[in-house]
């Protein structure tokens, strides 16, 4: 089977992303966005999900978080559809729990190829480091969007707003890793015979 990997180049005027992903990885992730709390949480995601990452965006940080932001969750989405081709032979469904001291977040995710995102962070803080706390969640739907995945993530509780979103990559990586493990099987995990 040939490797799954994806490589992208997303620019616009406001943001400007190389990206290259595998999902058969070992974890390994090196992120550049310019923004060290969205770095920390996507090498999170890689690191959890055992997907090999290499994030490079120059965003239009002068006006503020919003367009890397987004758009790196957008890219990163667009790379598992990508790596993911036809979906043959996956598991498609996923889901897992994740602590971190006294936050525990879930995550289900469905690679469906219908996006929808349903997402519950309970953040109170108004910033993560430089990340705006409500980007937090937009990440998330964003790469959900991309992904055509339907993705379910709640934080159950916690009081430190850095474990609360720090556990939800965490589930979340938890869940797209059993979603995206190939069965050894060699159908769409479809009755539809598509996704």
């Amino acid at each position: 089977m040939s490797p799954r990997e994806a490589h992208l180049e997303r620019r616009t005027t406001e943001t400007d992303i190389e990206l290259t992903l595998r999902l058969d990885g070992a974890g390994e992730a090196e992120v550049s966005t310019g923004i060290g709390m969205l770095d920390h949480l996507l090498c999170t995601l890689a690191r959890h999900g055992g997907l090999d990452l290499r994030l490079r965006c120059s965003g239009d940080l002068h006006v503020d978080d919003h367009h890397t932001a987004e758009d790196c969750g957008l890219a990163l989405g667009q790379a598992v559809d990508d790596a993911l081709g036809e979906r043959r032979g996956i598991g498609r469904f996923g889901w897992a729990y994740a602590p971190l001291d006294e936050a525990l977040a879930r995550a289900v995710v469905d690679l469906s190829g219908r996006p929808w995102a349903e997402v519950s962070l309970g953040l109170e803080s108004e910033r993560l480091g430089q990340l705006s706390a409500h980007m937090v969640a937009h990440v998330l739907r964003s790469m959900a969007t991309r992904m055509r995945a339907a993705v379910h993530v709640d934080v159950l509780r916690g009081v430190d707003d850095h474990h609360r979103a720090e556990a939800a990559f965490k589930a979340l990586a938890l869940a797209l890793r059993q979603a995206v493990t190939l069965t050894g099987g060699d159908t769409v995990p479809s009755t539809k015979g598509i996704l």
